[in-house]
């Protein structure tokens, strides 16, 4: 997924591997579809003829492939002799569990209260991490081999004798068991959600981890357990899990804190004597000796900062500031490297997400009108420099993209419904209107015109009225003014047909409390796509997670054959399975009309100081930048930049 600043809780869903792979590689767990090679069906093959009752592996994935053998000595788009050092300093972009853009309180970003500071999943290590070149493998780093039951319901992860915390102690499966169950029953809801249907985590005599799961387990539950963080049940005896802390857990990843100022910076150190560098899935990798993230409540300040090195990184999101604010001495002499990376990520689904919980947004017809009012053809020209592709579809650019009449397969699954969802559902899947680029097609506004008519709108004057009597008022909520330019114009039209617009910019402390509480008209925000989408998709679209505080189905969506389809989605078998569940979600979804989409392009705009090296290929599903990246010290030293 091309992890964008409104991914806010979707890296929650995939808690595998350290902060710097998922920097990366720009991926969360379940991941893309994607053809196969060879070497990856033979592995399949190799998993299902296994003999006797039990299986046991290097690796998991979802449906048994793996790309890896047991003796792979690095992946392939790694340097396994890049130095250490250096520092990699960066503004906070992307978040995970609890973090916030723009300030932290606590060190605990796993649980629902306080805002996480940025960097911490870099300081704990998890039972297997994930390959950038694979859509949802995962390869050992604490659990050396697991080993599984027929049915799938039980397995016992082989634990690395060697595994031990910053402070010299063991990492034992007793730790391991610990974090799954303390995750369970007091992580954030994310983790409650995902772990629903775990039904027993516990260590054995002899150091291996239990896992068991209940017969209506996910498909993918056991590659979210394997990506869990593991804890020390030593450390938090007697601590509060879920109070907020400016005490660092004790951890066991490549990193620990090092220094920090509350709401401005936080610093990492590179472990020397970190237990897991030498193994395969790590070689190559966490090539840093310092990782820095520094908050902002303001572009200006943090662009200043880059543009004098005190930042030395740094990914763009906007395609106007790309195109217009790179002309700096730095970049005109070199020091400054400006470059388009394909990014191999899935699509987020990004778009302004409409409350259907508020009175104004739940006739599906006044949700579609809105659409016709933002003119995605001037907007991209007039501002994105026409760098951006609309999006149509909640899995654009993959082949889970629901697209012509539903095929036989797909109907098998639909027909169920018939009767029961729109009738659309069963034709042509809706597409976002294509505008003549004038910033105001009346053709469209009247289209949306009829639809709110329809409806039962009237208009009085210059005010449009809900079918209720009240005034039509639609708030807009943000906590950064990035997408205003993108925003008002759309804001614009809508007060065309009578509609009051406000655009509210908050903090971002109070922008996250309103968005866990649902408190909000219209929000922006990009769902991470997702090459292998499993149970993790619940958080979005199912109907507990839309009555669930800090869930992420910010549209409040609560459909039964949604349910229906998310519970196939999670238990498909196959690939072929999933794609075409994944297709009738889709078709549902937009049939919904619970988000005016966006667009998205397939490369990622990095700027970066001219201090780093990077290995001759990227991953096949990320940038590789910066994870994989290292410092080089003379070209550091020449331009003067601290290491």
């Amino acid at each position: 997924m091309s992890v964008s600043r409104r991914s806010a809780l979707q890296r929650g869903t995939a808690a595998f591997g350290s902060l710097l792979a998922r920097l990366t590689l720009q991926r969360v767990l379940p991941a893309t579809s994607t053809l196969l090679g060879t070497s990856v069906a033979s592995f399949a093959a190799e998993t299902l003829a296994a003999e006797g009752p039990e299986t046991e592996r290097h690796g998991l994935s979802t449906f048994g492939e793996l790309q890896m053998p047991a003796d792979f000595p690095h992946f392939r788009y790694v340097n396994p002799k890049a130095p250490k050092g250096g520092l990699l300093s960066i503004q906070i972009k992307n978040t995970t569990g609890n973090q916030n853009f723009e300030t932290f309180d606590t060190f605990n970003i796993y649980v629902f209260k306080g805002d996480g500071a940025a960097g911490m999943d870099a300081t704990f290590d998890t039972l297997m991490t994930g390959s950038g070149d694979e859509p949802d493998a995962l390869y050992g780093l604490v659990a050396k081999s697991v080993r599984w039951s027929a049915d799938r319901l039980t397995y016992r992860f082989m634990l690395r004798p060697e595994a031990k915390f910053h402070d010299g102690s063991p990492l034992r499966a007793e730790d391991a068991a610990f974090s799954i169950n303390i995750l369970k029953t007091k992580g954030h809801p994310v983790f409650r959600s995902l772990l629903r249907e775990l039904a027993s985590a516990e260590a054995q005599l002899d150091g291996t981890l239990l896992v068991k799961f209940t017969p209506q387990r996910a498909r993918d539950i056991h590659l979210f357990v394997a990506g869990l963080p593991i804890f020390s049940a030593a450390w938090w005896k007697g601590r509060d899990f879920e109070a907020s802390t400016l005490e660092a857990p004790l951890g066991s990843g490549p990193y620990k804190l090092s220094r920090y100022e509350q709401g401005r910076f936080v610093e990492f150190e590179r472990v020397k004597t970190y237990w897991a560098e030498n193994l395969p899935v790590n070689v190559g990798q966490n090539n840093f000796d310092r990782l820095s993230y520094s908050y902002y409540r303001d572009r200006t300040p943090a662009f200043e900062d880059f543009k004098s090195g005190r930042l030395n990184f740094n990914e763009e999101y906007t395609a106007k500031f790309w195109a217009l604010a790179y002309d700096f001495p730095a970049v005109r002499d070199g020091r400054v490297k400006k470059e388009q990376l394909h990014s191999g990520a899935p699509t987020a689904s990004q778009g302004w997400y409409l409350n259907i919980r508020r009175p104004q947004f739940q006739d599906p017809r006044i949700r579609e009108a809105l659409a016709y009012a933002f003119d995605f053809e001037w907007t991209n020209k007039n501002i994105m420099f026409s760098t951006y592709k609309r999006l149509t579809s909640f899995f654009d650019n993959s082949d889970m993209k629901a697209s012509g009449k539903p095929s036989p397969d797909e109907l098998k699954l639909l027909e169920p419904w018939r009767g029961k969802v729109p009738d659309e559902v069963f034709n042509e899947p809706w597409m976002p209107p294509v505008s003549d680029g004038s910033g105001s097609d009346r053709n469209l506004l009247r289209k949306a015109d009829d639809l709110l008519k329809a409806a039962g709108c009237k208009r009085e004057g210059s005010t449009l009225k809900l079918p209720n009597g009240q005034p039509f008022v639609i708030e807009f909520l943000d906590s950064n003014p990035a997408l205003q330019p993108h925003t008002e114009p759309f804001q614009a039209n809508l007060r065309k047909l009578g509609i009051a617009c406000t655009s509210r910019l908050v903090d971002s402390a109070q922008y996250k409390r309103r968005l866990d509480a649902f408190d909000f008209d219209v929000v922006v925000n990009a769902m991470g796509g997702s090459s292998t989408p499993g149970d993790g998709l619940r958080i979005v679209y199912g109907s507990d997670a839309a009555k669930t505080p800090g869930s992420r189905n910010l549209a409040g969506i609560s459909d039964p054959a949604i349910d229906a389809m998310l519970d196939i989605i999670s238990k498909a078998e196959t690939r072929a399975d999933l794609n075409i569940a994944c297709r009738c979600l889709d078709r549902l979804l937009r049939a919904g009309r619970y988000w005016i989409p966006m667009w998205y392009r397939d490369v990622s705009l990095i700027a970066h100081w001219d201090v780093f090296e990077r290995p001759p290929e990227q991953p096949k599903f990320g940038t590789g930048a910066p994870g994989i990246w290292w410092w080089n010290a003379e070209k550091a030293k020449a331009l003067g930049m601290e290491g």
